[in-house]
């Protein structure tokens, strides 16, 4: 596999990816319930000048229901913890790895510069669709951080295991969220309704991002993770921390 050079990891990056994430916090956690909405079903961006005439029917618009918001708040908040937790346990292993193994420089920045895109974009949806996000973030800043920085301290195949679990379950999330969605477009289909673009937007993203996170987990395999020490208990503990953490920050 052909390596790919990045530039190398700054601490002013992390300083200011560290000050973005506690400026988004802030309006966030203020936006109010009521002023929710989602266009799940049609474009908010779309042009409201007459569609052109077609040989069918107009295919009727139908917004989500109640149970469907729900389901999309839950699982956009959730994802939002989730990259978070996923940049700062990077953050926090890179340093002492790239001490012991300067030539995971380039993989560590790959990584960590995707998840940061991932945490990005759920920014967004969260801002735009006015969710707050989990009200355990100082719990998961603190737990991510230190799960990183005690696996890169046990050494590079316990830093890969940590990868290989967390991915694991969050592919596995991400999947389960996919089937949801491909679900309520079908349902649509037949019903003659509308399907909009953004709710087409949001499973294409869904679906790149969970790609991203399946190739993070085959590289952590590749760079040897079920070599770890302990690597069964080590995979089945930070495998049921990802699933807890899953569950609370849906509900919370």
């Amino acid at each position: 596999m052909k390596s790919v050079a990045i530039p190398r990891l700054r601490t002013s990056k992390n300083i200011a990816h560290t000050s973005a994430i506690l400026d988004f916090l802030v309006p966030a956690l203020s936006y109010p319930p009521r002023s929710r909405r989602y266009a799940s079903t049609t474009s908010s961006t779309a042009d409201p000048s007459p569609s052109p005439q077609t040989n069918g029917p107009p295919k009727r618009r139908k917004p989500l229901s109640l149970e469907q918001r729900a389901f999309l708040d839950s699982a956009l908040r959730v994802n939002q913890a989730g990259e978070l937790a996923a940049t700062l346990i990077y953050t926090a292993q890179t340093p002492p790895l790239l001490r012991s193994h300067p030539h995971l420089r380039s993989l560590m920045q790959h990584m960590h510069s995707q998840e940061a895109g991932h945490f990005s974009t759920f920014n967004a949806l969260l801002a735009r669709h006015r969710i707050r996000p989990t009200l355990m973030y100082p719990l998961w800043t603190v737990a991510a951080t230190a799960l990183g920085w005690g696996t890169a301290m046990l050494g590079r195949e316990a830093a890969m295991a940590c990868t290989e679990a967390v991915e694991t379950e969050i592919g596995t999330h991400y999947n389960g969220q996919v089937r949801v969605l491909l679900g309520w477009m079908r349902e649509m289909e037949e019903k003659g309704e509308e399907v909009g673009d953004e709710l087409r937007e949001l499973i294409g993203e869904l679906k790149r991002i969970r790609d991203e996170e399946l190739e993070h987990l085959d590289t952590a395999v590749g760079e040897d993770s079920r070599e770890a020490k302990g690597w069964p208990v080590l995979n089945t503990v930070i495998r049921g921390g990802c699933r807890g953490a899953i569950w609370v920050s849906e509900r919370v």
